[in-house]
């Protein structure tokens, strides 16, 4: 099953300049890389790339939100009486030059690293790279044109990122939903093309998920807040045949029938959202799952204790913080009879190991079966995929949360729409200009 895009395979990369735009938001602490996930996930289209004989690669990522988070950083130890430095929370959180290191490691070739993304001294690096060298541009970030709001400040970024190569390469699925500088106005540019990763998730989301899923097809959704999935929701009404709900979220779901959810998290502004999605279901015969029983507490804490409880039953003073047995064994016997899954949001607080163990249990009673095609919408789900130890037996797995979720929602992301399709044969449905080569 092919997708509308060209990809790399579609074009002559022999003796291209080629700029590559990856996801390399990795977690990062002291500047050491805590999950090489994305890094890996990336590897097929860096090997593929090198491998044609290309004059030299140029990698562009992001790495965090460095201007709004370093000012609320600041903010936050100002307000507890502490220092900040500025330098040394950037250099431990959001520069990639240990990220350009770490993929060194995995690719046994060296990877420069150039430490600006613009510049004399970054041209004159890329003028003096040799044949097949790749050089990693410092957190794209940096430079405020690249997330700006206007379009003629975003190109003039673009078109410098574009001046470095003959050719873009999308890989980025984690940030396609957003319309930045280097995902998708230097598209305008230079022909663009989607990697591997970029192919992969396109195929599995986009036509396996929501155009031909096999049937029948089951999604998964929880996580904290109905606000932030009524869309998802909504589309996946039309969609599916059975929704499973959890997490946070069910709460709300919960009080929208008239159930006891105690202290329980929930949105009151959504109540009658929820109420409504409820009777379109009911009217469209698609079966909503929501906990009938719950593990509870009386605070937010991961030594907090706790109980077991059934739905309806939750006291005031009590809070729900994961899915129970019975709701385990509930959602199992329509997950197993599943050919088609899709999973976002975790199904209780699994970050406190108390309260994991029925998100853990999903992920496990996914792992189990062979013969049903199992896609992870990236976000938290990952991790409770890796907490499990089943990221192997998953059919795929996102590595954008927001950009999965978006193209479930049926929204057209910037990124992918920026692309070359295939029917054009070659031309970009963007394209204004190829700059001309570096001198």
């Amino acid at each position: 099953m092919s997708i509308s895009k060209q990809t790399i395979r579609d074009v002559n990369l022999k003796d291209k300049r080629v700029v590559m735009r990856v996801d390399f938001n990795v977690p990062m602490n002291e500047g050491i890389v805590q999950d090489d996930t994305r890094i890996k996930a990336a590897l097929p289209t860096i090997q593929y790339i090198l491998e044609q004989n290309v004059k030299y690669l140029i990698l562009i990522s992001h790495l965090g939100n460095p201007e709004k988070e370093i000012k609320d950083a600041k903010e936050k130890a100002i307000s507890k009486g502490l220092e900040f430095n500025e330098q040394k929370y950037l250099e431990s959180k959001y520069m990639l030059k240990p990220v350009a290191d770490y993929l060194s490691q995995l690719l046994r070739k060296n990877v420069l690293f150039a430490a600006h993304a613009l510049g004399e001294e970054t041209k004159t690096t890329i003028n003096n790279l040799k044949t097949g060298e790749i050089l990693m541009l410092e957190n794209i970030r940096f430079c405020k044109e690249e997330t700006a709001k206007d379009a003629a400040v975003r190109e003039k970024l673009a078109k410098e990122l574009a001046s470095y190569g003959d050719i873009y390469v999308n890989d980025a699925f984690g940030t396609a939903h957003r319309a930045h500088a280097s995902t998708e106005t230097i598209a305008h540019f230079l022909p663009a093309v989607a990697g591997f990763l970029m192919e992969k998730e396109l195929e599995y989301l986009e036509e396996k998920v929501i155009k031909n899923p096999k049937r029948p097809f089951v999604a998964i959704i929880g996580g904290a807040k109905v606000s932030s999935k009524i869309d998802v929701l909504e589309r996946l009404l039309t969609k599916v045949d059975r929704l499973i709900i959890g997490g946070g979220m069910a709460y709300t779901f919960l009080k929208a029938k008239g159930l006891s959810i105690g202290d329980s998290l929930i949105e009151t502004d959504m109540i009658n959202i929820a109420r409504k999605i409820l009777q379109r279901a009911y009217e469209t015969e698609i079966y909503i799952y929501l906990p009938i029983d719950h593990i509870v507490t009386r605070s937010f804490a991961s030594d907090a204790e706790y109980k077991h409880v059934a739905r309806g039953n939750i006291d005031d003073g009590w809070m729900g913080m994961d899915i129970g047995p019975l709701t385990i064994e509930k959602y199992h016997g329509t997950i197993k009879s599943a050919h088609t899954i899709f999973w976002n949001g975790p199904l209780g607080v699994f970050e406190f190991p108390a309260f994991a163990k029925g998100t853990i249990a999903i992920a496990e009673i996914l792992s189990q079966l062979p013969d049903a095609l199992t896609v992870i919408g990236g976000g938290d789900t990952v991790s409770a995929i890796n907490k499990a130890n089943v990221a192997d037996k998953m059919s795929h797995i996102s590595t954008g949360g927001g950009a999965s979720l978006e193209l479930i929602e049926g929204k057209t992301l910037p990124g992918v729409a920026a692309l070359m399709n295939k029917e054009l044969g070659g031309k970009s449905p963007l394209i204004k200009e190829v700059l001309s080569c570096i001198s």
